[in-house]
């Protein structure tokens, strides 16, 4: 049986995101009658259509749309073969793909990559930052080698994850607000003006479902996508947030902290393809990061 080739897939892909052979055929250095035969020998190896014409534009049919995911599979795996090399051809050279959230960028990442680049002096950290939603397609493409991120609530075939530690999440308030001392509960906080992480990220659904447990349908007056950005509104007087331990590692000008009762966490770990090539240096970065203290209760 003849198969596709990587090229040929990489091309695909290309065209499927482009939506046109000529773009495609530019960004992988082809011209545009190299990528076209590429592409009609891939439809013969299958022996499917794969594009369709669609307002000047190649549109993926139900067969290309069904390549998609084998096609990225494929290309991250000879991406993988070219990583598991690099050590005896390179050295202690090479690149080192990271994502993780912006409060894990903050609080978490400098330690350890600072610890990773003096184990590998010459090897090249890259940091994407999402939320959990955005990172997860870059690890299954092969675009990332590992996200350090609120660990996904649901199971991805291709990827795996390593818990680390489960944070506690805390409630936040101004100190104009005169916080009595002690937990609040949802029913307590959802009285206060509330500004929540945005919907969508992990950490919302964790407080979504803290407060629907409780029978409470909280109304929040603003919805950020950054904690940051949250530390800053309630230190105004804004409202009351809740927010990651890692995010209060010194207190926040205006505000006080008040624990959570019953008590709330978000689980943080990292994630990675479950075939992707262990070198040196991610190796290196999963120890650190299983070295990182967790972040301590409030009291």
């Amino acid at each position: 049986m003849k198969l596709p080739t990587v090229r040929q897939l990489r091309t695909f892909l290309a065209v499927a995101e482009s939506g046109s052979v000529s773009i495609a055929a530019r960004a992988l250095g082809l011209t545009q009658p190299a990528a076209s035969q590429q592409l009609r020998e891939l439809e013969r190896v299958l022996a499917v259509r794969l594009f369709e014409r669609s307002n000047g534009r190649s549109i993926p049919t139900p067969a290309g749309r069904a390549l998609l995911d084998p096609a990225r599979r494929a290309q991250a795996a000879a991406e993988d073969a070219v990583a598991a090399t690099a050590e005896e051809r390179l050295g202690e050279e090479g690149e080192l793909r990271v994502g993780s959230g912006a409060t894990g960028c903050i609080y978490l990442l400098p330690a350890v990559l600072a610890a990773v680049k003096r184990g590998i002096p010459r090897l090249t950290l890259t940091v994407t930052i999402a939320n959990t939603a955005g990172l997860l397609p870059l690890l299954e493409a092969g675009e990332l080698d590992v996200g350090i991120m609120t660990l996904p609530t649901s199971q991805r075939p291709a990827l795996t994850s390593t818990l680390l530690f489960d944070e506690p999440l805390v409630a936040l308030f101004p100190q104009t607000m005169s916080a009595p001392v002690g937990s609040f509960t949802a029913a307590q906080l959802a009285e206060y003006p509330l500004i929540l992480y945005e919907a969508g990220g992990h950490t919302r659904d964790i407080t979504d479902a803290w407060f629907k447990q409780a029978g409470v349908a909280p109304r929040p007056i603003m919805a950020l996508g950054s904690f940051e950005a949250i530390k800053v509104l309630v230190g105004a007087g804004l409202g009351v947030a809740i927010v990651p331990r890692l995010a209060l590692p010194t207190p926040v000008p205006g505000t006080v902290v008040r624990s959570l009762q019953p008590g709330l966490t978000r689980p943080v770990g990292y994630v990675q393809r479950r075939e992707k090539t262990l070198n040196r240096g991610l190796r290196l970065l999963t120890s650190e990061c299983k070295a990182f203290p967790a972040p301590l209760p409030f009291p």
